[in-house]
């Protein structure tokens, strides 16, 4: 990052509590400019690769997508020339959040917002934003990658029962799966399913041979298959491992997985990259 005044976004979808913040960030760091402020996480992902911003704060609970999901979403399409943002999770106080964040040693602040917990953060940003500047760019924009990366496979079950993704595990495994096409219900045993894919409100189903959609989650429809067999590797992604024939990287790092008699590539998050390292 270049020796200057650090840029923010402000993701939070209650209005007094993104202007309050954003005041207090003002009066605290007035150097800090402030370039953006995103009320639901959709708006936050597409602000944040707008603007590139040097530090997000993001609500853990908007409309749209979580903060978590922003998070995610924004390590994959980051651009690889620029930066990685540092990202400061805001949240109501939660002894599981606050007990996650802690052990993971991610920046967060407690809502409601004060000058005395928005000072220690800006005190901790401005010290990481000179060593930052002490260092190579190259090397200060893969460390923080990392490490959110790092971070975000392991707070997303920890922060599940505040984020209310909790799914009661299935009493038993899904084995066929009834789609309707047409007239017609389609019977597709698990074992012959390539992939399913999130789109909107349906979960496209991809075989071999066709590919069907049924109206559920993804959450709801991971809860149902053996996890041994059905990996995640994206947010939108369930593959079957039985099913996979390769994983190789592209031009720009990233990671796709090859299936069985399938065309079609898979992405895999950098999240859920590790899952596919050499033994």
């Amino acid at each position: 990052m270049a020796n200057t005044s650090p840029r923010a976004l402000i993701a939070e979808d209650e209005e007094i509590l993104a202007l309050t913040l954003k005041k207090t960030l003002e009066k605290l760091w007035p150097e800090l400019e402030i370039v953006s402020l995103a009320e639901n996480g959709i708006e936050a992902v597409n602000q944040a690769l707008k603007e590139l911003p040097d530090i997000i704060f993001l609500d853990i609970k908007m409309p749209g997508k979580t903060g978590l999901e922003v998070a995610e979403e924004l390590a994959d399409e980051w651009p690889a020339e620029k930066t990685f943002p540092h990202i400061v999770f805001v949240t109501a106080y939660d002894e599981y959040a606050i007990e996650a964040f802690e052990h993971q040693a991610i920046d967060y602040v407690l809502k409601p917002i004060s000058d005395v917990r928005i000072n220690k953060t800006a005190q901790r940003l401005q010290a990481k934003f000179a060593e930052i500047n002490n260092a190579s760019g190259a090397s200060s924009h893969n460390d923080e990658l990392q490490n959110l990366i790092s971070q975000l496979g392991k707070l997303s079950p920890a922060l599940a029962p505040m984020l209310g993704n909790i799914t009661p595990p299935a009493t038993e495994r899904l084995h066929m799966i009834r789609a309707a096409v047409g007239s017609q219900i389609r019977m597709i045993p698990v074992e012959d399913v390539l992939y399913f894919e999130a789109t909107d409100k349906y979960i496209n189903v991809v075989t071999a041979e066709q590919a069907v959609l049924i109206r559920m989650s993804l959450r709801e429809l991971s809860a149902q298959l053996d996890p041994a067999i059905f990996w995640q590797v994206h947010r939108s992604y369930i593959v079957n491992t039985k099913q996979l024939e390769y994983a190789n990287k592209d031009e720009s790092g990233k990671l796709h997985l090859q299936l069985k008699g399938c065309k079609q590539k898979v992405q895999v998050s950098r999240v859920y990259a590790h899952l596919f390292k050499q033994m």
